[in-house]
């Protein structure tokens, strides 16, 4: 019932994205192919609607570019890239703090490391399983391949909820966790970092334990502590460069962050760092949210009050919903998406498909003129089409947020020197890592009529490294 429902609400939003194309001839190669595709892909991972979405985003664009280069058609390269190398599933068995053994389930998906290590997130979240985790190391093989350093993709995680946990609950789990995985990474393998419900502290008690059980201190993970081989401007990356890339496409039309209202999602590092570089750059936060509802400051949430949102989220632990108790004229919405205020530019920044059909076309009534992906995949295919019709400038995930992982290779080279670079220099080679990153998307997306795809942009930057490394190795 659910394959069946999928397969309807696909070839529904087909239909939608033909317009947005231009030329019958070219949509005939395109709806012909990339429908037969995608049946192959649904019949071999049923039920898996995320990863679903994920790989025909991707298809979408690299399909009708192949008819130009039949010697990757041949060598069904985008058909290998859709097959994960593997799919490693393991039990995850800790004791809570009232002595009850407890059961969850573990993964590490290892997509591709035609053009390096896997390297990839690990994410605790009662909602992690194998199709979230499948379409995220799917994307993160194009998000890495664009960034320029050599890393493949990977992604791995646990159903563990680390909310309402202690921290001795918390590092049980995570010494459980590691002392499977360890087996499965390396710093020449693959080098996990942190995602949703990981961060500095989880990433600390599983470096902990692989070091325990390895004796080796390698760069086996990213987002380390400082002390301990981490590097500065992690916490920042993906935030700030998701800010940047917006700035760079706001470029091409003129126009700047400055004196713009701004929508941002969530409330955790990526929203928050999003947050401040939009301030430094003049712009008005008018939104944050978390799983509960958002709050929205006509005022702008500015630096001293975003300040405060970082210690409630991050020391105290708290919910965004205490923001309207401290701050007058700041309203909290229940159980409610930000994306119905009106605003100029919009920056998700929680999670994945957190902005529907509906909320895209309400964000383009109200005159939205960029959207700056600051999650993974946070909207859904429909939307994405509605947003590409209307031609504003839609940065997707796997370009905008390639920073925090950007910053991670950084880290892995720090790493294996035996060294560090300063904030300064980090933030310069953040900065010119996003320029970068939008040029090969400008370059590869642009239309004739001046218009910049960055969806098609960044599928065939991203595609075209990895199948030439494919290619070279042959048949593997």
């Amino acid at each position: 019932m659910r394959l069946s429902l999928v397969l309807n609400l696909e070839k529904l939003s087909f239909e939608l994205y033909k317009k947005s194309t231009q030329g019958s001839t070219f949509m005939s190669k395109r709806s012909t192919n990339l429908e037969s595709f995608m049946e192959g892909v649904i019949s071999h991972n049923p039920g898996e609607v995320e990863f679903h979405q994920a790989v025909r985003e991707i298809a979408a664009d690299i399909i009708p570019w192949l008819q130009d280069y039949p010697e990757y058609m041949e060598a069904q390269i985008l058909e290998r890239m859709a097959e994960p190398d593997r799919v490693i599933s393991f039990r995850v068995c800790w004791e809570d703090d009232s002595g009850n053994i407890r059961v969850n389930r573990g993964y590490r998906i290892q997509n591709n490391n035609a053009i390096g290590p896997y390297k990839g997130g690990i994410r605790f979240h009662p909602s992690v399983n194998q199709s979230i985790l499948k379409f995220l190391a799917f994307e993160q093989t194009f998000k890495n391949s664009l960034t320029g350093l050599p890393m493949g993709g990977g992604k791995g995680g646990a159903n563990f909820n680390p909310k309402g946990k202690s921290e001795t609950e918390v590092m049980r789990f995570c010494q459980s966790f590691m002392t499977e995985l360890y087996r499965h990474i390396g710093a020449d393998v693959d080098v996990p970092a942190g995602d949703i419900g990981v961060g500095a502290r989880e990433i600390g008690y599983m470096f902990g334990q692989y070091k325990r059980i390895t004796n080796h201190f390698t760069g086996v993970l990213t987002g380390k502590g400082i002390e301990y081989g981490g590097s500065e401007m992690r916490p920042e990356a993906t935030g700030y460069g998701a800010a940047y890339f917006l700035e760079e496409m706001l470029k091409t039309k003129g126009e700047s962050i400055d004196g713009k209202n701004v929508l941002i999602s969530g409330s955790g590092n990526v929203a928050t760092f999003a947050a401040e570089k939009i301030n430094h750059r003049g712009g008005k936060v008018l939104t944050l949210s978390d799983s509960a509802g958002f709050i929205y400051d006509k005022d702008g949430i500015d630096e001293e009050k975003l300040k405060w949102v970082m210690e409630l989220k991050n020391v105290r632990r708290g919910r965004i919903s205490e923001y309207a108790d401290k701050f007058s004229g700041a309203e909290y919405h229940a159980d409610k998406r930000p994306w119905g205020v009106a605003a100029d530019l919009a920056m998700p920044c929680a999670t994945q498909n957190e902005i529907l059909e509906d909320d895209a076309k309400t964000m383009l009534s109200n005159g939205i003129m960029a959207v700056s992906e600051g999650a993974n995949m946070p909207t859904q295919i429909e939307g994405i089409h509605h947003f590409l019709a209307s031609k504003i400038l839609f940065a997707p995930a796997k370009a905008a947020n390639a920073g925090g992982v950007g910053m991670s290779g950084l880290e892995m080279s720090q790493n294996s020197e035996r060294r560090s670079w300063s904030n300064e220099e980090l933030s310069k080679m953040l900065r010119d890592l996003m320029i970068g990153i939008h040029k090969n998307c400008n370059d590869a997306g642009i239309q004739k009529d001046g218009w910049c795809n960055y969806m098609a942009g960044s599928n065939i930057a991203g595609f075209k490294k990895v199948a030439d490394a494919m290619m070279a190795f042959g048949v593997v």
